[in-house]
Formats: C-alpha cells, sequence, structure tokens
C-alpha cells in the first residue's frame, strides 16, 4: 500500500494489495491491476519476494535465516517443519530443507540466466536481468505474474521455442515436488523410485500428453488461436498451455479466444493442478491418481487400490475421497457466489473460481473486473488452494479425542450407483 510501491506515487488501496499479496504469497498469479503497468520497481520487488516465500513454505524460509545466522534447529521447530513437510519421521528433516532450498536456486538461476540470454537482443542488459530473474523466479513457483503488460503474458512469445522450453521446463520441475526431485537426484531410474514419485511421473506425463493432444484437436482450425500458426508452432502452443494449467497461470495463446472445450478441459486440469510437497496447487496429482486407480480396481473387481506391485492404505483412499469432494463443495460454492455478484456467464465464472483454487492465475478477463464481493470470494478461494482443502476443513473442524472403539455397528449393504 506504500506509495512507493505504484507507479502514479499514490499507492494502491486496502483490497487491491491484499488481493495482490495474497495472489503473490499463494502463487496463484490472478491480478486485479497489471503489474508492469501499476506497480513500480520496488512493488514488483516485493510481489515476486512474496512469491519466493509462498513457493518454497514457510518454514522453508525460516530454515534458510537460521542456516545464514549459524542458529540450531530446535526440536520443536523439528515438529513443526515435519507437519509442514508432511514426512513421517524428523530424520534429515533439516537436510530436506537445505534440498529444497538448493533445488529451487539452482533451477531458478539456470531458467534466470537462459531467459535472460534470451531479452537481451530486445531489452538492455539491466532489464533483460531483471525480466530473466522474475519470470525464473514466477515460473518454477507456479506463480504465473509476469512483466509483460497489458496483461498479455507471454502470448508475444508464443513462437519463442527457447522462452517456451525454459518457461515449461520451470513448471514441470517447480511443480512435480521436492520429494521426487529428490527421489531422482538420488536414485535416477524409475524402478527405484518411491511410489509416491512413479505416481507423479505417470500422471504428470499422462495429463500433459492428453492435455496437449486435446487442445491440439480443439483449436487447429481456431482462426483466433492455433489456425494461423505453422505446424511445429501448433505443437508448441498446445503443448505450453497443457503445462501452464499445472497451476502455472503464463499463456502463449488468447485464452478467451478459445473454444468452449478447451476452457472446459483447462478448468480440468487446473482442478487436479501439480503435486504434493511442491510449488503448486489443486487436488494434486497423486490425489487424482489414487481416486483413478481405486475406481479401476473397483471395476477389475479387486479389493484393493493396487499399482506398481504395492497396494494403498484404505486410509490414503479416504483421504483422497475426501479431498476431492471438499474441493469439488468449495469450488461450487465460490461460483455460486460469484454468479449471485458479478455479471458474467457460468463457465468463465467456474473458470475463474478454479484458476484461484488451483492457484494457478489463468484468466478469461473477470479478475479485474471482480466487484468488492467477487474479490474477498477469489482471495478467500486462492489462500484455501494453496493451504489445502482437507487441511483447512481440519483446522475449522472442533477436534476432540477420539475415543476407544468398544463395539462394532451390524453391516447392512445399501444400494448405490
Amino acid at each position: 500500500m506504500l506509495p512507493v510501491a505504484t507507479k502514479n506515487g499514490e499507492g494502491a488501496d486496502f483490497l487491491t494489495a491484499l488481493f495482490t499479496s495474497t495472489s503473490a504469497t499463494c502463487v496463484t498469479g490472478l491480478t486485479v491491476v497489471d503489474t508492469k503497468t501499476y506497480w513500480s520497481t520496488f512493488g514488483q520487488i516485493v510481489i515476486m519476494l512474496l512469491i519466493q516465500v509462498g513457493g518454497l513454505g514457510i518454514m522453508t524460509m525460516s530454515t534458510l535465516f537460521a542456516l545464514i545466522l549459524g542458529r540450531r534447529i530446535t526440536f520443536k521447530e523439528r515438529l513443526v517443519m515435519q507437519e509442514a513437510f508432511n514426512t513421517n519421521s524428523l530424520g534429515g528433516i533439516v537436510k530436506f530443507a537445505r534440498y529444497i532450498l538448493m533445488f529451487s536456486f539452482l533451477f531458478e538461476s539456470i531458467g534466470a540466466v537462459i531467459l535472460t540470454l534470451r531479452f537481451l537482443p530486445q531489452m538492455g542488459l539491466k532489464k533483460a536481468v531483471y525480466y530473466g530473474f522474475f519470470h525464473s523466479i514466477s515460473a518454477f513457483n507456479n506463480a504465473g505474474f509476469d512483466l509483460m503488460g497489458n496483461f498479455k503474458s507471454l502470448t508475444g512469445y508464443v513462437s519463442d521455442w527457447v522462452v517456451n522450453l525454459v518457461i515449461m521446463g520451470l513448471i514441470i520441475f517447480g511443480g512435480l515436488g521436492f520429494y521426487v526431485l529428490l527421489d531422482i537426484y538420488e536414485h535416477r531410474h524409475f524402478n527405484k523410485f518411491t511410489l509416491h514419485s512413479k505416481i507423479v511421473i505417470t500422471i504428470t506425463l499422462f495429463l500433459i500428453a492428453a492435455g496437449t493432444l486435446f487442445i491440439f484437436l480443439f483449436e487447429y482450425n481456431n482462426s483466433k488461436t492455433l489456425k494461423p500458426l505453422d505446424f511445429p508452432t501448433k505443437i508448441l502452443a498446445a503443448l505450453f498451455q497443457a503445462v501452464t494449467p499445472r497451476t502455472a497461470g503464463f499463456n502463449t495463446l488468447s485464452l478467451s479466444d478459445m473454444t468452449i472445450a478447451s476452457k472446459f478441459l483447462t478448468i480440468i486440469l487446473m482442478f487436479i493442478g501439480a503435486s504434493p510437497a511442491g510449488t503448486g496447487g489443486g487436488i494434486k496429482t497423486t490425489t487424482f491418481g489414487v481416486i483413478l486407480y481405486t475406481v479401476l480396481s473397483v471395476i477389475k473387481g479387486e479389493e484393493e487400490t493396487a499399482l506398481y506391485k504395492r497396494t494403498i492404505s484404505r486410509n490414503t483412499v479416504y483421504r483422497a475421497v475426501a479431498i476431492f469432494f471438499i474441493s469439488i463443495f468449495i469450488v461450487f460454492s465460490a461460483t455460486m457466489v460469484l454468479s449471485i455478484s458479478e455479471t458474467s456467464n457460468f463457465l468463465t465464472l467456474l473458470y475463474e473460481t478454479t484458476s484461484a483454487f488451483g492457484t494457478v492465475g489463468l484468466s478469461l478477463g473477470l479478475t479485474p473486473q471482480l466487484t468488492t464481493v467477487g474479490r474477498i470470494i477469489i482471495i478467500f478461494t486462492m489462500y484455501t488452494g494453496r493451504v489445502g482443502p482437507l487441511t483447512l476443513a481440519l483446522a475449522l473442524a472442533q477436534r476432540q479425542k477420539k475415543p476407544k472403539p468398544i463395539m462394532k455397528y451390524a453391516e447392512e449393504k445399501i444400494m448405490v450407483g
């Protein structure tokens, strides 16, 4: 809200500042004002720092400062880190935090250098370096904030292979999750990976491949998107639009001009999102994978959910189903409220809400036009999507000590389906 944060020197109003800081911290990328033309360099740097903190997580940043200051990590802090990282043991928790920092700064630095070299012919050295680091951090943390101006995102680089491949690479590696990156770093062979890593990699590749194919088919004859492009660029643009709904928020095609089928497919991809312990949102690839394999197991008549010669516990299946339905409830509820407060069609409202919940940042142009109520709803949805629907539900629910079971009720069948 400081005057120095905006280009006009007047400062932002509270709701605009709150919306932007929430979007940056929740690494979403939805904006009510244009990042380049509204915010000053100071304001943009604040946004970039919030993206970095939001992407890495509060506990990782706390660990970084503790390591820099040479301070010991207490047992209590390790317990909090264990909960934040969702690990089963305290062993190696600080080492894991170091790996998170190492992977993040390594990928962001490599991306920044390549983007800087690519931007250099178009901009001066100072601006190229700044743009390189900003977009590298935004891409790896799946934030989707850009400095291209006028809400254009990366549409000016639709045929630029370097920019597209670097941004997509950062999005994918940031969205895989740090557990998977560590697994790849330590084992380097798919058969040696944990079941978690195998599911994440399999589902990620499936969603990217399927998304690319369907967007290519849906947009092939669309004169406002793929039709004017040559064949290799068509493939590149379709691939980019399949990767970016994995909670990144960049786009190289005009989203509002895409077909209804492509918009609906994007909603599905945004809802699924990235993977656990990563920089993205959504219900996560593992949740989708567990539900998908459970359905296949039921169809096959199998009693347990199993894949890659491993059985998934029923507790994990129950959690996946709970996350799915709580997420559906949040998205539908937010969409319903927006249908009352905003004047737009249902698909646009659902698109914007899912983008907020999945911390994606893709927009059909509704966000800058939101009413005060609409902005508050999207702020809440972004926060819920980043914290996690099940985490929020458990935090809000009245937690009581679990009584010891003294009986088991008689089983009775009901008809379903």
